[in-house]
């Protein structure tokens, strides 16, 4: 049986996670916007991938404000790559 990321698998993460997969770091109201949810939802999301070391945050000055920078680690990458194996292998029999 295929070994699903249950961090990753959450439809919110996932989107965060293949989102920042495309780009090298991505705005936190970039990402906010994106997935259309309140920062402290996002905030969470975040948390907790960061927490498993797939997402790493900096913060600085960005047109006069501070910002947040979110991006995807090699372990979430790597983590992100095995999930997406895994719901392939899941689906390969179905029509």
């Amino acid at each position: 049986m295929p070994r699903l990321d249950p961090l990753i698998h959450a439809p919110a993460r996932l989107q965060v996670v293949t989102t920042l997969a495309a780009v090298s770091e991505a705005e936190f109201v970039t990402l906010r916007t994106a997935l259309d949810v309140s920062d402290s939802v996002l905030s969470k999301h975040i948390s907790a991938l960061a927490e498993a070391g797939y997402v790493r945050s900096r913060k600085s000055v960005h047109a006069g404000r501070r910002t947040t920078w979110i991006s995807l680690t090699p372990a979430g990458r790597a983590a992100l790559r095995a999930h997406v194996a895994a719901l392939r292998e899941l689906i390969a029999d179905v029509d």
